[in-house]
């Protein structure tokens, strides 16, 4: 995967917007970030994902997820994309969506679906 292709199904949600964070590119639900590409190119910076679960997503899939210390104390993962796959990526970043996108925008979401 890449950063455009998790753009194309991202950017089809209602509410999400290209943005930039820290000067690179990210997607962004009503001025908040959804994720960011990471400065290396390949890593998506995923927040919205608690630490308890961050630990089992790295001991389990250590090629695709992991974090360094500067994420350490935050709810987030970073996912190299080279590595993963639209299905591992794609519900991640949605159950963040809902999480950032308004009521009304989630309930016609579901409602299409």
């Amino acid at each position: 995967m890449t950063f455009d292709d998790v753009r194309k199904f991202a950017l089809a949600w209602p509410e999400v917007e290209d943005g930039t964070s820290y000067g690179t590119p990210a997607l962004k639900v009503r001025k908040k970030m959804l994720a960011r590409l990471k400065e290396d190119g390949d890593s998506l910076v995923m927040p919205g994902v608690p630490q308890n679960e961050r630990q089992m997503l790295v001991e389990s899939q250590p090629q695709v997820f992991y974090f360094t210390d500067h994420y350490r104390d935050y709810p987030m993962v970073l996912i190299r994309l080279s590595k993963a796959k639209r299905a591992t990526v794609e519900p991640f970043l949605r159950r963040h969506w809902r999480t950032l996108a308004s009521k009304k925008a989630v309930n016609e979401f579901d409602l299409e679906a």
